[in-house]
């Protein structure tokens, strides 16, 4: 797949809160649409010429986004308003994500559930976190990774039926 070049701006999602700790790149409609799939695509390119792997989530709205961190909008020296460049290509190689801490805890205690989860992809690890993270309410987000080991032993290998739109993925871009 070639390369797609563009350029879009950083935003907040919520123009409300000026706590906010999320700024997002949304992808414009057209480069979204060159992506090989409407779901969770992995990506590596540039965004200012700084080297990146990232995950772009659906967005609910027929594009996809990704989260940038403090740390890496710090070293590209960009903040939410500013414009920036991007040469995007999509890859099939998914890095392992990070785990939440609870998550991890659950997993831990349970060595049948820790060898299911390693023999899922990489891909899916990443869709079950977002599943566990993707929730409203406390007591939801609490009881998750507890059913996340059975559906696991239950022979689920993948989530389904979540608001994917909801942008909750483990790590979003990362420097590299």
């Amino acid at each position: 797949m070639p390369t797609i070049s563009f350029s879009a701006q950083l935003h907040n999602p919520d123009i409300n809160s000026k706590s906010s700790p999320a700024t997002l790149l949304t992808l414009p409609r057209e480069v979204s649409a060159k992506l090989p799939s409407r779901g969770t695509v992995m990506v590596e390119g540039t965004i200012n010429d700084f080297h990146f792997r990232g995950a772009m989530e659906p967005d609910g709205k027929a594009s996809h986004w990704f989260r940038i961190p403090k740390k890496v909008r710090e070293v590209i020296k960009v903040d939410t308003g500013d414009t920036v460049s991007l040469k995007i290509m999509p890859t099939k190689l998914w890095p392992e994500p990070k785990l939440p801490a609870d998550l991890e805890r659950a997993l831990a205690t349970d060595p049948q559930a820790q060898v299911l989860w390693m023999d899922i992809t990489p891909m899916a690890r990443w869709e079950w976190i977002r599943w566990v993270e993707s929730v409203k309410l406390t007591e939801t987000r609490i009881e998750r990774p507890e059913k996340l080991r059975s559906m696991l032993k239950a022979g689920k290998r993948r989530p389904c039926c979540f608001n994917r739109a909801v942008l909750s993925a483990p790590k979003s871009i990362e420097l590299i």
